[in-house]
């Protein structure tokens, strides 16, 4: 692998890395709290792209780009308004957030990486120039995080559902040969598909039993 190669491969990583991050911080529920939380990241990121591209990492450039690429907090404000709206208002602006926030990080990366991978600094980093690329990418980034929103909730939901069967079975059956016919009753009331039957029947055959 060429050098180049294997600083895109790791500029790669530390983007996908810090945009999930993003998305975590941007389910905070404090006012304000989740942009300072966002915006720490994004910097970080920046911060471990220059030493990747052996440029002078510069904080305050840092944060007046990421100002100037993704807008103030105060602009942004308005989109999480819906957070304080009563019910399911919280909830929703939370996921709209982390899906916003994990698209921008991920554009200021894309950029970032661009702009340093061809020999630039942040002496000659020139916002207006790089706009368009910033928001082709932040689209490209929110489309990218929501789908790593949806598998990280259909993971989820499996393992909540494994656990609800596994107690169920745990609960209702002691010994081993109980067990698996708690199992069979489950998969013959349809709580369980033959799928999920052969992995828990495989389980509890390998598990040692006490």
């Amino acid at each position: 692998m060429s050098e180049d190669s294997h600083k895109t491969e790791n500029a790669n990583s530390i983007i996908k890395n810090h945009m999930i991050w993003s998305m975590g911080a941007g389910f905070i529920p404090v006012p304000i709290a989740d942009f300072f939380a966002v915006s720490a990241i994004q910097l970080d990121m920046i911060r471990q792209l220059s030493k990747i591209y052996d440029i002078d990492f510069k904080e305050t450039e840092g944060k007046a780009v990421i100002t100037a690429l993704t807008g103030s907090g105060l602009a942004r404000l308005g989109a999480r308004a819906v957070k304080f709206i009563p019910g399911v208002g919280s909830v929703l602006g939370g996921v709209t957030l982390a899906v916003l926030s994990g698209g921008a990080t991920y554009a200021l990366g894309e950029v970032f990486k661009k702009h340093f991978s061809t020999g630039g600094t942040f002496l000659d980093f020139d916002p207006s120039r790089l706009k368009a690329f910033y928001d082709e990418k932040f689209e490209k980034g929110k489309e990218m995080a929501k789908d790593l929103r949806e598998k990280q909730e259909k993971v989820q939901k499996m393992h909540d559902e494994a656990e609800v069967v596994e107690k169920i079975v745990k609960k209702t059956t002691k010994s081993r040969v109980d067990q698996l016919k708690g199992l069979g009753d489950l998969l013959k009331d349809g709580i369980i598909n033959e799928e999920e039957f052969e992995k828990m029947k495989k389980k509890l055959l390998d598990a040692d039993i006490t």
